[in-house]
């Protein structure tokens, strides 16, 4: 088998721990997964959560890419609703300047957060005409480009500086229309699995994406590696999702129950539902975890995961990237 590995990581504070502590951990990851020959490593982006200090992506892009030499670095995503496609394109035109070839800029359409953080990251915002997420993108891919229609009302606005290699663009999506989406704007595409683990809608929107573009697009899931699978599985512990659906047409995917109750409460709606969501958890040891990549490789042609440790201690987390690099080198790490 051949496929790129990659890591997606939140910065997660453990009990006891402070936010330092985690952004100085996850800068050892980083450059430990670099030498470890993983291909991309990537930045969540959350709000208003004592748990997770992934704030802010691009600033720990740019630390990041200070402190390692080859691995690409990026956003897994930018949460673009709340920000002006022409300010992410200046951001990550800086960070493709400061670092040629290793930059990505991958994009979300979740809130990334509850009500009151998103009122608060859009409290300057035009009430009056909202931007649907797809003409978001589109500006911000014509931002990219410098290819903004003429009869655009933002035609002049330049995004500099022009950086030697741009960077990469994906969207990360957990449907269908979403691959369909990147595949109409020319973006890459990355399925959400750590999201939703549904074996048959994994199946119709990497299928989506890949006829639609001859492409084949990431596969970003729950993986955790440890010396047996019964550790592996009690440290990793049970995954679900619960995705919300707002009578006013928004859905958003929460850790529980709980959760999607406060947050309709929150957004002032009583009328909602709930879909209970399994995502896609690998646990065991670096054998087993191959084994299951492998198979997903051959099932649905993917040629790059994008790992996400679903545990918030630093050692565990470092010993399950060294075991699964060990397991997958020399023959499918890139």
């Amino acid at each position: 088998m051949s496929y790129k590995l990659s890591l997606l990581e939140k910065s997660l504070i453990p009990a006891g721990s402070t936010a330092a502590e985690a952004l100085h951990r996850t800068t050892q990851l980083a450059q430990r997964a670099e030498a470890l020959g993983y291909h991309r490593f990537w930045l969540n982006e959350h709000h208003g959560n004592d748990q997770l200090a992934g704030v802010a992506p691009e600033i720990l892009i740019a630390h990041l890419l200070a402190r390692t030499s080859s691995i690409r670095v990026g956003s897994g995503g930018v949460m673009l609703q709340h920000y002006s496609p022409f300010k992410v394109a200046e951001t990550f035109k800086v960070l493709a300047s400061l670092a040629p070839g290793r930059v990505d800029l991958g994009v979300g359409k979740a809130p990334g957060g509850l009500p009151a953080t998103t009122r608060a990251l859009q409290s300057r915002h035009d009430k009056t005409k909202p931007a649907a997420f797809d003409e978001q993108l589109d500006e911000l891919g014509h931002f990219l480009d410098d290819t903004l229609p003429h009869d655009h009302p933002l035609h002049g606005a330049l995004a500099r500086p022009v950086p030697p290699v741009p960077p990469a663009r994906i969207l990360l999506g957990g449907s269908p229309g979403s691959a369909l989406t990147a595949a109409r704007l020319g973006w890459d595409f990355c399925y959400a699995g750590h999201f939703n683990g549904d074996p048959a809608n994994v199946t119709r929107s990497l299928q989506a994406y890949r006829e639609a573009t001859g492409r084949s697009p990431l596969l970003a899931l729950f993986a955790f590696v440890a010396d047996t699978q019964e550790e592996a599985r009690r440290l990793a512990g049970p995954k679900q999702m619960i995705k919300l659906h707002l009578s006013t047409g928004q859905s958003v995917n929460l850790p529980t129950q709980e959760a999607a109750a406060e947050f309709a409460r929150a957004a002032g709606v009583a009328d909602y539902r709930t879909e209970v969501l399994t995502p896609h958890v690998i646990a065991g040891t670096a054998e087993q975890v191959r084994a299951e990549l492998d198979e997903l490789h051959q099932r649905h042609g993917v040629d790059e995961f994008l790992v996400e440790m679903p545990v918030a201690d630093y050692a565990a987390r470092l010993a399950s990237i060294e075991l699964l690099a060990g397991a997958l080198v020399p023959a499918t790490v890139n």
